[in-house]
């Protein structure tokens, strides 16, 4: 069966854990569904934190004063990594000392999407490094390392990377979702149907169902 994925959208940050979850359970439920699609899935950047300094912040100071106590944030910690687990992803907080600024990597997915090649591969592979491997995704070098980790030409990502291309785009697609009514991430749109947070497989599958049969 094909449905037809420009009428899938994800908005999501590579700061949120459950981002990552639910693009897995996403991609489970496409295959389970026995669905494919005849073009990539379409990502749409919506930052967490927007007025995050370049360099990034130190984790524990930032999430301690954000949530009250790096106690509480080791909670949560646990919650999603728990989460994350019984879906095959390994969440691996001890590594992860920085909350980066996560702008570059939302251009290199645009990047990406305006060449009309699937992000997918690269999307997971930053949320894998940040969230498994504790590299600090904020770092251009470092985006560039995971950019031909994937296949992509590492130079070539550099020099993007090093001028302010997408840069704008990135940020009026950002506006304008936050204008659509979006609050939170995930946000998935499957045709008309919008899941928020990180669903169930099985949810997804029920839905993406729900769509071929409209």
């Amino acid at each position: 069966m094909n449905l037809h994925s420009s009428n899938i959208q994800v908005t999501y940050d590579f700061i949120c854990p459950w981002c990552w979850i639910g693009e897995e359970n996403l991609e489970r439920a496409l295959a389970a569904s026995g669905f494919t699609t005849d073009r990539q899935v379409t990502f749409l950047p919506y930052q967490l934190n927007p007025d995050m300094p370049a360099q990034g912040m130190d984790r524990k100071a930032y999430r301690s004063g954000k949530f009250g106590s790096w106690a509480r944030s080791q909670a949560m910690d646990a919650q999603v990594t728990h989460a994350g687990k019984a879906v095959g992803l390994e969440f691996d907080y001890e590594r992860v000392e920085k909350t980066p600024n996560t702008l570059a990597g939302h251009r290199l997915v645009w990047r990406e999407q305006q060449a009309g090649r699937d992000a997918c591969v690269l999307v997971k592979a930053i949320f894998k490094a940040y969230f498994g491997e504790g590299r600090d995704i904020g770092d251009l070098n470092v985006l560039a390392d995971i950019a031909a980790e994937t296949g992509q030409d590492r130079r070539a990502t550099v020099d993007f990377l090093n001028t302010d291309e997408g840069t704008a785009e990135v940020l009026k697609l950002e506006a304008k979702t936050k204008a659509s009514g979006v609050r939170s991430v995930p946000n998935i749109q499957i045709a008309e149907d919008v899941i928020t947070g990180a669903q169930p497989t099985e949810i997804m599958i029920q839905i993406l169902r729900r769509s071929q049969a409209a």
